[in-house]
């Protein structure tokens, strides 16, 4: 998509808030399981209910990824914070109140003041994190498309969250959505979250407003509903676009709360944007203030594994790997480690990467799946590689043989011996061959003796034709001009 620019006179200021789901096994506040897809209202228990009597018992694990994300965002963790009640009402909220962390001086969230570089249009940057909390899910509301009426799971209520919240650093919907993916990836690196939007493990809002640049901000609305990273992208451009058209008509932007339509491409009005006297937030009574010692912070920095940034830099230095193709292949946490299983199997790092950053990446993005998500190995990559490092089949082939194998996860040594296509280096094979490509296309024959360059590509073409591909292209070029030169 083509970068956004905000109108003649305008500043784009973009702010996210991301709302990601921990990888416990308990709930928030209870010992209920938070397994993705169960029966709904099977994983509910009298406290994630809210029912009269049950007290809240704070999920240790759930705090333990917090303070890592706190870390690997270069954030300051609190010696001490403690929980609020954010009041409001709303079907999937059973308690009337949710059970988050709240701003305050006296009492601050987990962790504030971090940041996260990108490679934005320009030189990478950092993007200010404001605060990262912990806070718990509320319910789900189903809507039978012709039942008039909605239906409650409970299931995901009292399921943990991490709200990281940016501070409105980010100046395009591109680069929101870079953001949006580096902060995924180091999620997953971490091991904090498994970040599929699609079964809402990261959810994430939007603050757009529009400026005069050096002006203060402008009026901000509120995005919602974006389920992926191209929605996001793809809110935020009409966003933008529908506020410049509100202010060159000399209108004014309403604050306001969103959503994104998927299907008509657009966002429409929900609500009124609310203000934090509106819920009423004061200290949780059943829970006791949250304190982080030093030494749980230095034991959470010690542990961490190479962030996608460090990995990024050492495949440069020590794979020899362009910053772009770095870059990729650390944009997610499953091609980074597909990756590295690979070349310790098939010890060409440039070779893997060119295969990964291509061929692999364009068939993930047509079938919108992640690496993942295959049964594809990379045992699997590194044998059909192995195959056309030693000439048994040609490059052509291999490429021909890869969708199947990452669809199936098919041993390629087996599919070359299924469909035959084994190279073809005989050399007198292949000299019957050239001979009589020869003969047939005089012409290009004696462009070849004349130095036109394009004719041998096309008499190798030819003859790659007739061999249905498997003959080994260099032995061809090398054949041909010994024929042509005699």
């Amino acid at each position: 998509m083509n970068s956004v620019k905000a109108g003649v006179g305008y500043e784009v200021v973009i702010g996210l808030e991301i709302h990601v789901q921990l990888l416990t096994a308990s709930k928030m506040f209870c010992a209920c399981p938070t397994t993705f897809g169960a029966p709904p209202n099977t994983q509910i228990c009298p406290v994630c209910l809210g029912l009269p009597e049950s007290l809240p018992v704070l999920n240790a694990r759930a705090v333990e990824l917090g303070i890592r994300t706190g870390v690997a965002l270069n954030c300051t963790v609190h010696p001490r914070s403690r929980f609020h009640r954010k009041n409001y009402y709303y079907p999937d909220l059973p308690k009337n109140y949710q059970i988050t962390q709240y701003q305050y001086l006296v009492h601050p969230p987990l962790a504030t003041d971090g940041s996260l570089e990108i490679a934005s249009e320009g030189p990478r940057r950092p993007i200010g994190i404001r605060r990262v909390h912990l806070e718990e899910d509320t319910g789900r509301l189903v809507h039978p498309p012709r039942g008039g009426h909605s239906l409650v799971d409970f299931n995901r209520s009292g399921v943990p969250l991490m709200e990281v919240v940016t501070q409105p650093d980010l100046r395009s919907p591109q680069e929101a959505r870079t953001f949006l993916g580096g902060l995924r990836v180091l999620l997953q690196a971490i091991g904090v979250s498994t970040g599929r939007m699609e079964e809402g493990s990261l959810r994430v809002d939007a603050n757009v407003s529009l400026r005069l640049p050096g002006g203060p901000l402008g009026t901000r609305t509120e995005v919602k509903n974006m389920n992926s990273l191209r929605s996001v992208e793809r809110a935020l451009v009409h966003e933008v676009a529908r506020q410049r058209q509100v202010l060159e008509a000399g209108g004014a932007v309403v604050q306001e709360t969103r959503h994104w339509d998927e299907d008509r491409g657009v966002t429409f009005a929900s609500r009124s944007k609310e203000e934090a006297q509106d819920y009423r937030y004061f200290p949780e009574p059943d829970l006791v203030p949250l304190v982080v010692t030093p030494a749980v912070v230095e034991e959470s920095r010690r542990t961490l594994p190479e962030l996608p940034e460090a990995r990024r830099r050492r495949y440069v230095a020590t794979f020899g790997l362009p910053e772009h193709d770095a870059e990729l292949l650390t944009s997610s946490a499953s091609m980074a480690a597909f990756f590295e299983e690979t070349v310790k199997r098939f010890p060409y790092p440039r070779t893997v990467s060119n295969w990964l950053v291509g061929d692999v990446a364009a068939y993930l993005n047509a079938h919108g799946k992640e690496l993942e998500g295959l049964p594809v190995t990379p045992d699997r990559l590194a044998g059909l590689l192995r195959l056309v490092e030693q000439g048994t089949i040609s490059g052509r082939t291999a490429k021909e043989l890869l969708p199947e194998m990452l669809a199936s996860g098919a041993d390629p040594e087996a599919l070359v011996q299924a469909r035959g296509v084994l190279q073809i280096s005989d050399t007198e094979a292949l000299r019957a061959v050239v001979d009589e490509v020869i003969r047939e296309h005089p012409g290009p024959v004696a462009d070849v003796r004349a130095g036109k360059g394009q004719a041998l590509t096309f008499l190798v073409g030819q003859v790659m034709k007739k061999t249905r591909g498997r003959a080994n292209p260099e032995l061809v070029h090398r054949l041909l001009r010994e024929r042509v030169s005699s």
